[in-house]
């Protein structure tokens, strides 16, 4: 290469990462704006009461800066919500259509559509990032978030019952680890731009995208990740090809902890509490908002699982998948901390729980 070539090879190198380094930080961030290691939502179900309102729209809401569940000022549905404030960079990043960022969105149950796709995981999620971080966004709503070009919106279809999710903020360095989880749990993407320059690193994005991925992926896969602020998280990821209960079959002995479970318990469709195993499965039936204020696990889309009170290991997992005999069929995953904060935030939620037989 001649000296001339090179110097203009480091020159567009380094007008490249001066365009990534000048950019604000891709991160979750809080209703204010700034950004947040990570954060945890809990969107209430649509009933009347001074404690739910009737818009189905109110939220508690927990970050790396709070210590407990805080009800939210703003509704789920506004641009100022913490939902609202993290996708405005989405936005910001279709608009700018720069090689340097990526996003990456996924739902069975997409946008606008009443269709459900069973041939995909049952997962829900959005990962946007840059070459120096970004954030990984999993939750339980189906039809959200809207493509970028229609801007921030929430599905009126996700009003009636309650809603979770959470939002980790990761260095790029953990996106190839994130890259092969995605692998597994086999999303079904509608939305994504991936440019050449995250081709080299990230080699099932890019292809699950195309919809063209021929990789074979294991029956299921744990992997450490680690928040931008040093945190550990495991995800747990299973492929429709592991056809047992993520919970009682993964899960809960992995973490060698008894579960509560909190899913969408629908009749005739939910499996029983599981204590054939040495760490047990047990089903919420009630999560509890105040001490007069409470709803059942029918009017709960949410999925989430905690340690059982007084257990030695206090794991919180946030996913997407129910305890269903269906669901077993299906790929999924679910993002688990130690943190004691999230943990106590869940376990007051906690109203009653169904025993073994």
């Amino acid at each position: 290469m001649s000296a001339r070539r090179l110097r203009t090879s480091l020159a567009v190198l380094f007008l490249g990462l001066l365009g990534v380094l000048e950019a604000p930080a891709i991160s979750c961030r809080n209703e204010a704006g700034r950004a947040v290691d990570w954060f945890v939502f809990y969107k209430l179900p649509r009933r009347q009461g001074k404690d739910f309102g009737e818009t189905g729209l109110e939220y508690l809401y927990l970050d790396s800066a709070t210590r407990s569940w805080r009800r939210s000022e703003r509704l789920v549905n506004s641009s100022r919500s913490a939902l609202g404030r993290t996708l405005h960079q989405l936005h910001e990043a279709h608009t700018a259509k720069s090689n340097n960022t990526a996003y990456l969105m996924y739902n069975d149950g997409i946008p606008k559509s009443m269709n459900y796709s069973r041939n995909y995981g049952h997962t829900k999620g959005l990962l946007l990032w840059n070459r120096i971080q970004g954030f990984w966004l999993l939750h339980s709503i189906p039809g959200f978030p809207p493509v970028p070009e229609e801007g921030y919106e929430y599905p009126s279809t996700g009003r009636r019952n309650g809603q979770s999710g959470i939002c980790v903020t990761f260095k790029y360095s953990q996106f190839e680890a994130i890259d092969s989880q995605l692998l597994v749990t086999n999303p079904n993407i509608y939305c994504c731009s991936i440019p050449a320059t995250f081709h080299q690193e990230l080699v099932h994005m890019p292809r699950l995208c195309a919809r063209s991925s021929s990789s074979k992926s294991p029956a299921r896969h744990l992997t450490t990740l680690q928040s931008a602020q040093g945190k550990n998280f495991l995800h747990f990821a299973k492929s429709d090809s592991f056809s047992d209960d993520i919970f009682a079959g993964w899960m809960a002995q992995q973490l060698k902890t008894h579960l509560l479970a909190e899913t969408w318990q629908r009749k005739r469709q939910e499996l029983p509490s599981n204590c054939s195993l040495p760490y047990h499965v047990y089903n919420i039936k009630a999560i509890k908002i105040s001490r007069k204020s409470y709803f059942s696990s029918y009017q709960d889309h949410a999925k989430w699982c905690i340690s059982q009170k007084g257990t030695k290991n206090r794991w919180t997992c946030i996913g997407d998948l129910n305890r269903s005999p269906h669901q077993a069929l299906r790929s999924g995953g679910f993002i688990c901390t130690q943190n004691q904060h999230i943990h106590q935030a869940f376990q007051r939620l906690v109203l009653y729980y169904e025993d073994c037989d």
